[in-house]
């Protein structure tokens, strides 16, 4: 996700996303019941257990003109333990059927966004079965937390850490990853844009079906649909991946943007890796948000959208989207990441700048600003995820690239990016991985620049060549 510029650097600001959950899980007495959480230590009740799921397949007929959105979500699942009972996130319209493995189920709507299924036979541990859910309904405004109108007419889903369940029912934890198939049928005069490749675009009888398939696993908040009436830009790489972008009405002044997108993505392979994705994109939106976001292989772009928010979504598709946080607490391995790549990185690489006195600026401008300080990178706590991560991040990422030297460096994220490619990946365990390629004990560096509320001692706040 990327925020305006103006909208932080030494601020608290909280963004975003809806109310932190409550203290704990609630605990589940029947012990053939799927937990209603996972005990993430800022939404606890996100995701649920006794199943993972292996792929999602999304039925959406959508009106504009009432919104009015008709669903039926297939999830491909397997039974972690035995299951009398599960539970799906979901916040979207009224549900008016469930079946498990094609046989008729109950179900039960209660709390924010808790769907409680139970099949007509129990689910036995390690076997694959199938949920399909339908629901019609109007779909609600979100305003950025999920399904939001365009002033179009259109609609889209956009929204960190939630918004996928306000259209389909879910696993709803990047703890879960899945494919992703999306079918969508719409007016004619109406366009679809949504996650991967599109496989179909059919206009019969005075509708359009589109058909887009995501191939790697994908996260819901990562997931997207968008409708309106786009214009394309179609390019590829040098290697043949195409690229596919979408203009709503009146945003066509970013076509020449997003025709820097090959370059960019080639800057960004420089750095971690090959890009992870069979396809990229964009979609730039008419309607005025607080932020983009890094939405899979295509990100969501707002009106403000510049150069340098291009390229932190993008940096995002390594960080955050191909490795994705285990726990909301490890939210800096999302964004001060991305920051870092757009800040200093792309300044100085592609641009000349000199990002040591960038640093250096920023430090003494900064430094006895207690605000500026008080919501540490790791575990920044509930509410409070994208405050300190944009503003602070990049000094933290430039300051251990000083103390370990550009090749120690720029050789671990990639081979850290690597390792966990379409997985999961925590703070502590990056700060375990950096640790192993250097004989340097970075306990203090790390406890200083991560987990303090107060300015690093000089010797973490200017290492290696910094002191000059």
């Amino acid at each position: 996700m990327r925020l305006p510029g103006w909208l932080f650097v030494g601020t608290a600001a909280v963004l975003l996303a809806g109310s932190p959950g409550v203290a704990g899980a609630q605990p589940v007495a029947d012990p053939l019941a799927g937990s209603p959480g996972l005990g993430d230590p800022y939404y606890p009740l996100d995701g649920n257990g006794g199943y993972d799921v292996s792929h999602y397949e999304v039925d959406i007929d959508y009106d504009p003109a009432a919104h009015q959105l008709t669903g039926s979500t297939r999830i491909d699942a397997t039974a972690t333990q035995a299951l009398t009972s599960f539970n799906l996130d979901f916040a979207g319209p009224q549900v008016t059927s469930v079946s498990v493995n094609n046989l008729p189920a109950t179900f039960e709507r209660h709390g924010e966004h808790e769907l409680t299924i139970r099949p007509a036979l129990p689910l036995l541990p390690w076997l694959p079965f199938t949920v399909t859910v339908d629901y019609a309904g109007v779909a609600e405004n979100t305003k950025g937390a999920g399904w939001t109108y365009a002033p179009s007419g259109g609609a889209f889903a956009a929204g960190e850490p939630h918004s996928a369940a306000t259209w389909y029912p879910l696993n709803d934890t990047p703890r879960d990853k899945a494919t992703f198939t999306l079918h969508t049928t719409v007016p004619a005069e109406w366009e679809v844009v949504s996650n991967g490749v599109r496989t179909r675009d059919d206009v019969r009888a005075g509708a359009r079906t589109v058909t887009w398939t995501s191939r790697k696993p994908v996260i819901g908040y990562l997931t997207t649909i968008a409708i309106d009436r786009f214009t394309y830009l179609e390019q590829h790489r040098a290697d043949g991946t195409p690229l596919l972008s979408a203009f709503a009405p009146g945003v066509e002044r970013h076509r020449e943007l997003e025709r820097r997108l090959p370059e960019i993505l080639d800057f960004t392979e420089s750095l971690y890796g090959p890009y992870p994705f069979e396809t990229s994109g964009g979609i730039y939106i008419d309607t005025e948000l607080p932020f983009s976001l890094e939405t899979q292989t295509r990100p969501i772009y707002a009106p403000w959208t510049e150069l340098q928010t291009v390229v932190h979504e993008i940096a995002h598709q390594w960080w955050g989207d191909s490795v994705s946080v285990y726990s909301w607490a490890d939210i800096c391995l999302n964004e001060c990441f991305a920051s870092y790549t757009a800040d200093y990185l792309w300044p100085e690489r592609m641009e000349g700048a000199d990002v040591d006195a960038q640093y250096r600026e920023t430090i003494r401008k900064w430094r006895d600003e207690p605000r500026f300080w008080e919501i540490p990178l790791e575990n920044p706590g509930a509410g409070q995820e994208f405050t300190s991560v944009y503003y602070r991040g990049p000094l933290f990422l430039h300051a251990l690239r000083k103390q370990l030297g550009d090749d120690v460096f720029f050789a671990a994220l990639r081979e850290f990016v690597t390792a966990n490619a379409y997985g999961n990946a925590s703070m502590p365990q990056l700060r375990t991985f950096i640790q192993s390629k250097t004989t340097e004990d970075l306990t203090g560096f790390f406890d200083a620049w991560l987990n303090r509320t107060t300015p690093p001692p000089d010797q973490y706040l200017y290492p290696g060549d910094l002191r000059s």
